[in-house]
């Protein structure tokens, strides 16, 4: 028999599932509604829609890297709890979500689900499992980034499961990028550690950056103050704060300083140039403090604080005669963004009681 609108309406009031699936209830079960509140049930589709009021915050992430390092996909599949994330049923899960994700190619959630898995669909299959665990469980976001040519890609996901990072790297050659496969999940590891926000201090907005500097001297003034009182040593207040702010005219008039410095304390004008580069390069690391903070390039490297992320990169390619850059870098941070439910244990109580 036909489905009228007017019966998915009505399936959908009660149940709570979602319309397409009271659809596909309905015609699978050749319009009879019981059988139709059966079918569901069955596939754990309406007691998954009553979930769906509840916020699912915890989870996991999960991460899937080709054994060639050309690709790699990162997923965030939330739980209500950490508990229910720890559970191997929701780990066996987070395995099958992202190996579908990296096997499909798909961009989008809505994609995702609609993907064909085993005899149906992969949201069929995902609201069954869920169905089996019993708890509100969604996938949140994923990504998947492909290596170009000389290109490498390598990720790390930490054993908490709560930080994820992809690095994805171009290089002067397919032989030097399968060389850089391991350094590049050192700094995905170093990533994991830092969380910088970004690639590079080019990716600032500048207004962001004046704000910040504004915020930062300011907070630093207000430091002195209580280290005066105190009588302890002053913190330097910077100028500036990132590598955005200093043009070729700053770091100009930068070196014209301390040249102007270094000569009235009498240093002689044959070794100047022995010292001022010296001077420069200190002068940008104290007025880049937003960049060593939030850029993953200009941080210094966990592994090897005497360098940057950037210049360990660099020499990492160089000892294999080549040249590195990376070009996309992905931090997933579980639940980043998402209210936490605060349940009130006694109210919830109340409430099954009356």
């Amino acid at each position: 028999m036909a489905v009228t609108a007017a019966m998915v309406k009505e399936l959908r009031q009660a149940t709570d599932a979602p319309m397409m699936d009271c659809k596909k209830a309905l015609t699978a079960c050749e319009g009879d509604f019981e059988k139709a509140k059966e079918w569901l049930r069955e596939r754990g589709i309406a007691q998954s829609a009553k979930k769906a009021d509840r916020i699912a915050s915890e989870g996991s992430l999960g991460i899937k890297i080709a054994d060639t390092y050309k690709s790699a996909s990162l997923v965030e599949v939330n739980s209500e709890t950490d508990f229910v994330a720890k559970n191997d049923g929701f780990k066996a899960l987070l395995g099958n979500t992202v190996n579908q994700i990296f096997t499909t190619g798909v961009s989008t959630v809505e994609e995702l689900q609609e993907t064909g898995y085993d005899n149906g669909t992969f949201s069929e299959f995902f609201t069954q499992e869920v169905a089996r665990i019993g708890e509100k469980i969604e996938i949140r976001r994923f990504v998947t980034v492909n290596a170009g040519e000389n290109g490498v890609v390598n990720g790390y996901v930490h054993a908490n499961g709560r930080v994820g990072v992809i690095v994805a790297a171009k290089c002067d050659s397919e032989k030097t990028a399968e060389l850089m496969a391991p350094m590049l999940k050192n700094i995905a590891m170093h990533a994991a550690a830092m969380s910088p926000k970004t690639l590079s201090y080019k990716d600032f907005d500048p207004k962001f950056v004046e704000e910040e500097t504004i915020g930062r001297i300011e907070a630093i003034k207000k430091e002195n103050e209580e280290l005066a009182r105190l009588k302890k040593p002053l913190k330097n207040i910077p100028q500036y704060i990132s590598r955005m702010q200093l043009t070729d005219e700053v770091l100009a008039k930068a070196e014209a300083d301390i040249k102007a410095e270094l000569i009235a304390e009498g240093k002689p004008e044959k070794i100047l140039g022995n010292i001022i580069p010296g001077k420069i390069a200190r002068f940008i690391a104290d007025n880049t403090s937003l960049d060593q903070e939030l850029a993953l390039l200009d941080q210094k490297f966990v592994m090897d604080d005497k360098l940057t992320v950037a210049e360990a990169l660099e020499k990492e390619a160089k000892s294999h005669g080549g040249t590195a850059e990376i070009v996309d870098y992905v931090i997933y941070n579980l639940g980043e963004g998402l209210e936490k439910k605060v349940d009130d244990f006694a109210a919830e109580v109340a409430a099954q009681m009356g």
